[in-house]
């Protein structure tokens, strides 16, 4: 078999069992030259958004998927000129028998990721089943498929359309090949498709009919089309995963949830100390540092916190290292990054380490690493002007810790009426777990130590 001097590259699993990414945007374009380990393209998966090395270098000759598209992993992402030889070969290859050497042979490595087969088996592909919950990218539609995967598909012109309207179509029974598109860029819209359904005219009865058989709304309601007034937003990447870990653990772990009202007033004014300290000069200090050193020193107290149930062994295990979750609110949803080893880092590099990791989500750059192995999280809802909740548990942890926001209120001290810093702590534990007695004594103890942090060594600990 002729060598060829076209490359492809194909998506690979860049976390644990991926099975799609979505392109969020592409650094380079046909034409362009590329070098080893040059970062060509950036990718949401159901964990995060992750930037991909070319694992050629050469000059780019195409680009497979279009930035928005959702891509399942193995498939052909980009193909690279590496200038060996003649770049029509490439075709003859990719169409190879799968059974044969050449689908066995191994790409190069993907930096960071490993080492995989260049032409895994396929997984089969699915039809955009999701698309009907939302308006995802548009896509060219061609219809028939062409009988030829490589060369044939020009013969039939696009139809762009998203995979909603496409259904629609469908339903309706429209060829989308005869509707006159009205939207941006020859986009067929709704309207377009409802419009080619009703036909030249709308349809009438020609018998006589009762007012009530006939009311005025039924056939005003494709005029008032309300879907104007509707956004729809595809489900897919880390909002996917979330949704789905959610439920699985509402639905599989029993929670239980309970609440603590606790006068913070000393624990504010050891915030304020330390930010005035030199170990602190470039790092910021609040109050979620001391109730994650509080929860930290809880779990060395109650070890029996920080545990996982599993469910194949049907056994507790209990974790003798804390790699302490932070929910943090991105705009692509709900992630939980964790500080690895927690447990063992003086108050200073924990600091470090908590802003560090809040900044990178909020940025969008949380690795898949970082997202995995969790054992036990903190989610301050307090940010968002909120007293209290019932958090759910990160799947495979035993507990939750949400950080209400804190509160001038009333407060009885030292037998006094006085002004006070207060503040509301919800713990939700996994009832299998953790019982009553062992999720009370560790929202006790997280309390306590925040009413007292000096007392307990916090500051320094």
């Amino acid at each position: 078999m002729a060598h060829s001097g076209i490359q492809e590259f194909r998506l690979p699993d860049v976390g644990e069992g991926l099975v799609d990414a979505e392109i969020l945007q592409w650094y380079v374009g046909p034409g362009d030259r590329v070098e080893v380990n040059q970062m060509i393209c950036e990718i949401e998966t159901a964990k995060a958004a992750v930037e991909l090395p070319s694992p050629y270098a050469g000059t780019v000759h195409e680009l497979l998927a279009e930035a928005g598209a959702t891509v399942e992993v193995g498939s052909p992402i980009i193909r690279v000129d590496d200038g060996s030889g003649g770049g029509e070969a490439a075709g003859s290859a990719e169409s190879a028998s799968p059974s044969g050497d050449a689908g066995e042979e191994k790409e190069k490595p993907l930096v960071g990721y490993g080492e995989k087969a260049a032409s895994t088996k396929r997984r089969p592909r699915r039809r955009p089943a999701a698309a009907a919950n939302g308006s995802g990218p548009a896509t060219a539609v061609e219809e028939p498929p062409a009988p030829e995967p490589a060369r044939e598909k020009e013969a039939v012109a696009p139809v762009l359309t998203k995979p909603p309207v496409r259904k629609l179509a469908k339903d309706l029974g429209v060829d989308l090949r005869t509707v006159e598109p009205t939207g941006e860029g020859g986009l067929v819209t709704r309207e377009d498709v409802r419009r080619a359904a009703e036909g030249p005219a709308p349809a009438a009865s020609g018998a006589p009919a009762a007012p009530a058989e006939a009311p005025a709304a039924a056939p005003a309601a494709p005029a008032v089309d309300r879907s104007a007034l509707e956004e729809r937003i595809p489900v897919k990447g880390v909002r996917k995963r979330t949704a789905a870990a959610m439920v699985d653990s509402a639905f599989t772990a029993p929670h239980v949830t309970e609440f603590l009202q606790v006068d913070v007033t000393r624990m504010m004014k050891a915030v304020r100390r330390l930010r005035e300290r030199p170990e602190f000069a470039d790092t910021k200090v609040s109050p979620l540092l001391l109730v994650a050193r509080a929860l930290l020193t809880a779990v060395r107290r109650h070890p029996e916190v920080n545990a996982s149930w599993d469910e194949q062994a049907q056994e507790i295990v209990l974790k003798k290292y804390v790699n302490l979750g932070i929910a943090a609110a991105t705009e692509r949803g709900l992630v939980v990054p964790n500080v690895k080893d927690a447990h063992a880092k003086p108050l200073p590099e924990l600091a470090r380490d908590l802003q560090a990791l809040t900044e990178t989500a909020r940025a969008g750059r949380t690795s898949p690493a970082d997202m995995t192995g969790g054992t036990i999280t903190i989610t301050n809802v307090g940010v968002f002007g909120v007293d209290a909740g019932t958090p759910i548990l990160n799947p495979g942890e035993a507990a939750i810790l949400a950080f209400g926001q804190i509160r001038d209120m009333p407060w009885a001290h030292k037998g006094k009426l006085k002004l006070r810093k207060v503040t509301t702590l919800s713990l939700s534990f996994d009832h299998r777990l953790v019982d009553g007695e062992l999720g009370s004594k560790v929202l006790r103890d997280i309390g306590a130590m925040l009413e007292d942090p000096e007392g307990v060594a916090l500051a320094w600990g």
